[in-house]
């Protein structure tokens, strides 16, 4: 499979700083994002794909890693992938390449390490797919394994990995399909979840051992998250924003609805929607801010600025 390089999906250079990295990938996200491009999967496509590259290079150890090494699937030719575990040729050759010179990538970049089976990348509606990994591809498979010929013990072991999920997904809840050992398995995400939340399997790993998912939220170009809040900015014409009046917001949830403008607002002002934040742990939400941003209306008609040299007379 074929991997496109993480600094050209977000058009930087290798030496990009983390700023220009975040700058990059909020530009994108809110260009891809799927509230603007409703039923386009190459967008849809497109804004996985960010979020997948920002992940990797906003975290110092993956972009360490991702820069001595690359995509797993592009480590050195004796190797299928870190997901899939070795190449296997008999029970101790593994090509002539010191497997432990890369256990420490393995371990840090997917979570499972030498030790077993979970890996694949993210797809489109909140899983992830790909590569599987067991004990047998591992520790020689039908060569042998750990005990001699035709040993088939199988040891009780925890596996780990991380599943990332956009904020939506994580505000609403959702499902993710992984591959553990050769066997799919259902995770279901609660609403509300939080960044580096853990889930947990019980039983479904190798040898009747436990699966355990790290969620990482993926940061959102619309909506911000601070405590039980939601922030989010909207665009107010400068006459609305003096006078008052209504406009047109959606929440994180995908509803629309109208925000009341007092009078005399000015930019940067924040406005609250009880109960539209995010879930909390005992029931109800926290609150939805919203950021005003004004704006000045484009191609201004002469009685237009006429009226805005007469305001500019009376307010200099």
């Amino acid at each position: 499979m074929a991997y496109k390089d993480y600094y050209d999906v977000l058009g930087v250079a290798r030496s990009a700083s983390d700023a220009d990295i975040k700058s990059a990938y909020r530009k994108l996200a809110k260009k891809f994002h799927p509230d603007k491009n409703a039923g386009d999967e190459k967008a849809a496509e497109k804004f996985k794909e960010i979020g997948e590259a920002y992940a990797v290079l906003s975290d110092p150890e993956k972009r360490k890693l991702y820069d001595q090494y690359g995509h797993a699937g592009q480590v050195p030719p004796d190797y299928e992938g870190a997901a899939s575990g070795y190449r296997r040729g008999s029970a101790s050759d593994f090509g002539g390449v010191d497997p432990s010179e890369y256990s420490d990538f393995f371990q840090q970049m997917f979570g499972g390490g030498l030790g077993g089976g979970l890996g694949g990348r993210r797809r489109r509606g909140g899983g992830f797919s790909g590569a599987e990994v067991s004990l047998e591809d591992l520790f020689g498979g039908a060569d042998g394994g750990l005990g001699g010929a035709g040993d088939r013990r199988r040891f009780v072991q925890n596996v780990e990995g991380e599943l990332q999920v956009t904020l939506r997904e994580a505000y609403q809840g959702t499902e993710a399909n992984i591959s553990v050992d050769g066997n799919r398995l259902t995770m279901r995400v609660p609403a509300g979840t939080r960044d580096g939340a853990r889930l947990r399997l019980a039983g479904q790993g190798p040898g009747g051992g436990d699966v355990l998912i790290t969620v990482r939220v993926l940061e959102d170009a619309t909506f911000e998250l601070e405590g039980d809040d939601l922030i989010t900015s909207a665009d107010v014409p400068a006459p609305v924003a003096a006078l008052g009046g209504e406009i047109k917001i959606h929440t994180l949830g995908g509803k629309s609805g109208t925000l009341k403008i007092p009078p005399e607002s000015s930019g940067g002002r924040r406005l609250r929607l009880r109960g539209q934040g995010w879930p909390k742990k005992g029931g109800g939400k926290g609150d939805l801010y919203v950021r005003l941003n004004l704006t000045i209306p484009k191609g201004l008609t002469a009685e237009e600025k006429e009226l805005y040299e007469k305001l500019r007379t009376l307010r200099p």
